[in-house]
């Protein structure tokens, strides 16, 4: 008999159920909790705290999360700051569940799954691992974006029949930044380009001033122009980032990691190859790992 009861009690009793959503969430309890188990909340951050009173007035001590995107983490942190348990579950869990009843509601169908047990919450890092790693993923969206205008800057390059790509093998190395940065500035002699060409590019002298001899049209120039300036804004952000990443981790503890021969201190891979030698405590969070 007292089996049998605590299966109808269920693994979690006082479980709730959040079906969460761009604009507002639905939410269930245990339907003994309330007069109404169902019930919608908007999503503005005193909606969230409207809903973590009615939760622990309904004496709901775990709640299971159900979202995509990255919703779900306002409502989390708030919850949690609240003193309640919250589960992080993927949408994929309820999907291969079956008995659902049509008439049943996402937010009541979770419930009743994180109430029987059936659930699994997704991993969800501590709140300085979680700083970090916003910065990291902030970096490297930089990263992106900085990549694109190097593709424009080269683009304006080959129809300008600047053709760098064919003797330098890093436009944006320092042989390449140098040119660039001097046909900005107005230089147009090619043999006067040539003379930034470092003692370890392959192509000769020659070449190099081959392919700096153009055609300088002003559409292009200034396409170029703007793409550096995007591309330099773009390395001062990065810059902060870095900068902050290691104010984040200073007090984690540092912990070297063997990435191999470290790049030339002045090369553009060793500010990436520093920050890669930090402590990397930056894991996957939730099914889609926001």
């Amino acid at each position: 008999m007292a089996m049998r009861k605590r299966d109808e009690e269920g693994v979690f009793p006082n479980a709730a159920g959040i079906d969460v959503g761009a604009s507002s969430h639905w939410v269930a309890v245990p339907r003994q909790a309330t007069a109404e188990p169902v019930r919608e909340f908007g999503a503005m951050t005193d909606d969230l705290n409207a809903l973590a009173d009615w939760l622990l007035d309904c004496g709901v001590d775990v709640v299971a999360l159900e979202s995509t995107g990255v919703y779900w983490i306002p409502i989390y942190e708030v919850l949690e700051r609240r003193g309640l348990q919250v589960w992080l579950v993927d949408a994929r869990q309820m999907k291969y569940v079956p008995g659902r009843k049509s008439d049943v509601q996402d937010c009541q169908w979770l419930q009743k799954l994180m109430s029987l047990g059936l659930l699994r919450a997704a991993w969800r890092p501590g709140d300085e691992v979680c700083v970090v790693r916003a910065v990291v993923r902030q970096r490297e969206v930089l990263l992106i974006e900085q990549a694109s205008w190097v593709q424009r800057m080269q683009k304006a390059l080959v129809q300008m029949n600047i053709q760098l790509t064919e003797v330098l093998s890093d436009v944006m190395g320092m042989t390449g930044q140098a040119i660039i940065r001097d046909i900005v500035a107005g230089q147009r002699d090619a043999q006067a380009l040539a003379r930034h060409r470092s003692d370890r590019i392959k192509a000769s002298a020659v070449e190099v001033r081959k392919a700096l001899t153009g055609n300088w049209r002003e559409e292009h120039l200034f396409v170029l122009t703007q793409a550096l300036a995007m591309y330099d804004s773009l390395a001062q952000r990065i810059g902060e980032c870095d900068a902050k990443t290691q104010a984040l981790l200073a007090p984690l503890g540092r912990q070297d990691v063997d990435l191999g021969k470290a790049p030339k201190k002045r090369s553009k891979q060793r500010a990436a190859f520093d920050v890669r030698q930090a402590p990397s405590q930056l894991g996957r969070c939730g099914p889609h790992a926001h």
